[in-house]
């Protein structure tokens, strides 16, 4: 129970590090509203498809971004049709391994989870979550 207990936070510190990411984007393009903006931005050619937002460099790839924090952190992160941020359990393992120390959990303790955190987060598609609105 407590490797499970190890990837709830892992889950938990990954929807903090998007709300602080999120937070950062607001601040530095004031007129956007979802993170999921930064894409339509990057294709416009209205910012640079990798570059410095904050404390965090972006780098955009197909439908999502990859953030990294000044201590190495990274946070990737897909966008759905509608703007949400959808992840799956590759992207919440690649945080918790780029953490300053990292946290290796496996896909099964990701799973019991993410399911733990129901409802605030949602299975939008097998195997990948949504932050439930």
């Amino acid at each position: 129970m407590e490797r499970v207990g190890a990837a709830r936070d892992l889950v938990l510190g990954y929807v903090h590090a998007l709300n602080a990411i999120s937070e950062a984007m607001r601040v530095a393009i004031p007129s956007r509203e979802p993170l999921a903006d930064v894409l339509g931005l990057a294709r416009s050619r209205r910012i640079s498809r990798s570059g410095h937002i904050g404390t965090y460099s972006y780098t955009v790839h197909g439908a999502g971004c990859r953030f990294v924090s000044g201590n190495g952190t990274e946070v990737d992160v897909d966008f759905a049709a509608d703007g949400s941020e959808v992840f799956d359990l590759w992207r919440l393992r690649w945080y918790g391994l780029s953490l300053p120390e990292p946290v290796d959990v496996t896909d099964e303790d990701l799973r019991s989870a993410v399911r733990s955190l129901q409802p605030l987060l949602a299975e939008v598609r097998p195997g990948w979550f949504s932050v439930a609105s």
